[in-house]
């Protein structure tokens, strides 16, 4: 973990402009084409969902500027972020999960698959501010549906400064199967070209054999 110099940053301007604004946020949706991957979750028995809930973490955590947050007025730079994801139940509300990251998959999973217990097993939000601090990103999967917009809650606090990332049902075109991806995050940290860089190194994860 790093502080940031602002006064001698080179997104000073940029930082200074847009937290001044009510709703610093900003953002996109797009698809990225999850055949292979797909295809591999199926051969080696894993969930899908988890296998591309890794994918993304792995590629998150190669953009620097998807790592910074906004802590006490500083600007931090985490050295790792984790993993943050809403996990449905079976009553149709949902919880709020921590899982650490971790490059390698079947240890991601197995604290992934622990997480989903503990949420099938408890009520509410699951949500606790020690579980759930700054040096993580907000997943959400919206699996019954795709989509080509999504709305999130907004607190129009300028400090709220960790990334959002939702997924939605895939859509299969022409053979070949497509992940609706939204991602935002405030404009004063990062840019288009940066949630670019994510979305790159997302689809070259999903490729891998």
């Amino acid at each position: 973990m790093k502080i940031v110099d602002i006064e001698n940053w080179n997104r000073k301007e940029h930082f200074d402009f847009f937290s001044g604004m009510a709703s610093p946020y900003f953002g996109f949706t797009t698809e990225v084409d999850c055949t292979k991957a797909y295809n591999r979750a199926k051969e080696k028995g894993y969930s899908f969902f988890a296998y591309y809930f890794h994918k993304s973490m792995v590629a998150i955590n190669t953009v620097d500027e998807l790592k910074l947050r906004i802590i006490d007025d500083q600007v931090i730079q985490f050295d790792t972020v984790h993993a943050g994801s809403t996990i449905g139940r079976p009553d149709g509300t949902f919880g709020f999960s921590f899982t650490p990251f971790s490059e390698d998959f079947e240890t991601f999973n197995a604290a992934l698959q622990e997480e989903i217990k503990g949420v099938h097993a408890s009520t509410g939000l699951r949500l606790s501010n020690e579980r759930l601090g700054k040096d993580h990103i907000r997943h959400t999967t919206i699996p019954w549906n795709s989509f080509s917009a999504i709305l999130h809650p907004t607190d129009f606090n300028t400090t709220e400064s960790v990334p959002k990332i939702a997924f939605g049902r895939f859509n299969i075109r022409e053979g070949r199967k497509y992940l609706p991806v939204s991602i935002e995050a405030h404009h004063g940290l990062a840019d288009g070209i940066h949630l670019s860089r994510y979305l790159e190194a997302f689809q070259k994860g999903l490729d891998q054999d």
